[in-house]
């Protein structure tokens, strides 16, 4: 096998190789960055909702109190008025959602599916814990959500969600009287759920790989064709010139043309030893004859 051969064999399983543990650590890294894109997006949209949600208790639940003695306005509620504020994204951005998931709620809008409850659930058996983060597969694509719990803090909203009896007549009159009632204090009774899609990002990471991948590719070609012309340049052809010159000597042709290669290097050494060993050479087979 030819030494040129060789090294080219060598060198793209070394090229091979490095590509590979490359690309897949470039991977993981593309993707881990797209997942905290899409978690920091879902992050700022669960903010925006807490936001309208405090605005809308502290500052227009108060103007609809009188009002709502005899007719109740759902707008007066915080999870309805951050749904509607999120829900107006969704004309702009359809995959986007946002929903005040809830086991038990007064809007039936607002009830859990099954995985928003399997999601409650866990708050329920994790009291201490503030926040869910997962993905999961819909017909839009893969989809990437954050969930907080919804909480009773305030005994306030119990004159509402308690029983029956304690409600607004305004309430059961627009809601009837069989759901959003039982509530309970510091029991997660839902959770805020904000969805956004993975497909977007992950796509843009695909692009970025593919890019990393060709640049890579670019780079260890030309690298492998400077190392070929370096290797024959300075080491293949001096050898092939220094080996046909010594069968020629090595057939009796004394008078054949001098080999000169003025590198200091490991091929100039050779040649400078081959040299002497010809100028011996032809100096002893002088002797002989005479």
């Amino acid at each position: 096998m030819k030494l040129l051969l060789k090294f080219n064999l060598v060198f793209l399983a070394v090229f091979l190789s490095g590509l590979t543990v490359s690309a897949l650590i470039a991977r993981n890294l593309l993707q881990r960055d797209a997942q905290d894109e899409v978690l920091d997006r879902a992050r700022l949209l669960m903010e925006k909702a807490s936001v309208v949600s405090t605005y809308t208790a502290t500052q227009i639940a108060p103007l609809l109190k009188d009002r709502m003695e005899q007719e109740f306005l759902p707008q007066s509620v915080p999870s309805y008025s951050s749904m509607e504020i999120l829900h107006a994204l969704r004309g702009k951005y359809p995959d986007y959602g946002y929903k005040p998931a809830m086991l038990n709620p007064t809007n039936p809008r607002d009830r859990a599916v099954d995985w928003e409850a399997d999601v409650i659930q866990q708050f329920r058996k994790q009291a201490e814990r503030t926040e869910f983060v997962g993905q999961r597969d819909t017909p839009a694509g893969r989809m990437l959500y954050i969930a907080r719990p919804i909480v009773i803090t305030n005994g306030a909203c119990l004159s509402c969600h308690s029983t029956v009896d304690a409600a607004p007549h305004s309430l059961i009159a627009k809601y009837g009287p069989n759901n959003g009632f039982g509530w309970v204090m510091n029991e997660p009774i839902g959770a805020q759920v904000v969805s956004v899609p993975m497909s977007v990002p992950l796509q843009r990471a695909d692009r970025a790989l593919a890019t990393v991948i060709g640049l890579l590719s670019i780079v260890f070609v030309l690298i492998g064709a400077a190392l070929n012309l370096l290797l024959w340049k300075l080491v293949i052809q001096p050898v092939r010139e220094l080996s046909a010159l010594s069968d020629r000597v090595s057939l009796g042709e004394l008078d054949a043309p001098a080999f000169t290669f003025r590198s200091r290097d490991e091929i100039g050494v050779l040649a400078g030893s081959f040299t002497r060993m010809r100028k011996s050479l032809v100096h002893a087979m002088k002797l002989l004859d005479a």
